[in-house]
Formats: C-alpha cells, structure tokens, sequence
C-alpha cells in the first residue's frame, strides 16, 4: 500500500457536530443578550478552536479579550452537558474505519477542539475503533494550522509524514496537511468547499468516506 496511517480532523470529517456547537454557541449568546446565528453560519465559524469561534459569533462591537475568554469558558461547560444531542458519525465513516482496521493501517485524530472533548467525542461516536493517537487543542501546543501536533503523531506512531493520508474538511486542515508533508485530501461531506480546500493545497477531494480507499493503492 501507498500509505502507512491515516490521520482524521474531527468535526465535519469523521463526526457531523454542527448543530450542538451551534445550539450550545447560541445558548450562550441568547443568555448574554447577543444575537443568534443560524446553524449553517457555524460551518465558518468552527474549526479554530473555542476561542476563535467566540471571537466570530460575538458582535465586533462588543469583543475584548475578558468578553471572549467568559464566554469560551462559559461554552466549554455547557458543551460538555450538550455535546451529543445530536452528533453522529457521518455516513459511510463506520465501513470506511472497518475497511482501513481491516488493511492494518494506524489511525490518528487531530482537532482543533480542545483535548477534553475531542477525547470523550471519540471514545463515545467512535469506540469501535482503536485510534492509535487522539489529540485535541492542549495548552502549549500551536494549533492547526501548524504543524506541530501533526509532526507529535508521526514521531510517536513511528510513521514518517509522507505516508500519512490527512483527512479533513477545511483550509485549516489542508494547510496543516501541506506544512507537515502528509498528504492532503479534502472532505466534501464536511463544513467547507471544494473550492476553499484545493485552494489551500488538496491534492484529492473526495466526495464520501469509502472514496478514500481508492488513494491507498
């Protein structure tokens, strides 16, 4: 085979989260006074982390660093009460982690999401499957786009950035796909589209999960 791992983004790749991060985001808001935002504004809102989607769904004339730290805190509690009304792996996500267990291939998730709840998402959505590494966003460590979390993995998994498939479905997972040599292939199942991930270095789009196979020959 032409690759070793595959390394997964989380939210809009392998789980669709969209309506509980945009039920308990709102919540917040609601609660604070702020306007609402319909569900589907929330696929360019997510994806950089809690504090970045808080920096975005607060009005511009009401954001400081105090505002937005209260309310990343303030989510990070009520999502952990909210996470599952609704999450659930994306269609065809279950056969296509069969297919690549079956293949003996080692299998990683990197998030944006903090570690916490990346953590508990997979082992609650995805505890049929052994990740060899899961890794959130944790205190010390860039985010994506960097590549530092991506490179942490493939020193531990002992496999070398160019036979890992990096799966995801925004600019964001792209470039950090590109930064640390794997190879990038774009989601359209996910939150973005096509256009923002070739443009941000997809060398495959794929338009479902089983789709990937096809790259591992």
């Amino acid at each position: 085979m032409r690759f070793k791992a595959v390394c997964f983004d989380l939210d809009g790749t392998l789980l669709d989260t969209l309506d509980d991060l945009a039920y308990c985001t709102n919540k917040i808001l609601s609660e604070r006074g702020y306007p609402i935002h319909h569900v589907d504004a929330f696929r360019y809102f997510v994806g950089d982390g809690a504090k970045m989607l808080m920096t975005r769904v607060l009005p511009e004339e009401a954001r400081n660093e105090t505002l937005i730290e209260e309310c990343r805190k303030d989510f990070e509690t009520i999502y952990r009460e909210c996470w599952n009304r609704q999450t659930v792996p994306y269609q065809g996500i279950p056969e296509l982690l069969n297919a690549l267990t079956k293949r003996k291939l080692k299998l990683a998730v990197l998030s944006n999401k903090p570690q916490e709840f990346t953590v508990l998402t997979v082992d609650h959505l995805l505890q049929n499957w052994n990740f060899d590494l899961i890794l959130g966003q944790r205190e010390g460590v860039p985010k994506k786009p960097d590549p530092a979390g991506m490179l942490e993995i493939c020193q531990q998994l002992r496999v070398s950035s160019e036979d890992f498939l990096y799966l995801g479905d925004t600019a964001t997972d792209m470039k950090t796909a590109v930064a640390a040599g794997c190879y990038p292939v774009g989601v359209l199942w996910g939150f973005r589209t096509e256009k923002e991930l070739k443009d941000n270095g997809a060398q495959a789009i794929i338009k479902k999960p089983l789709d990937a196979l096809d790259l591992l020959n």
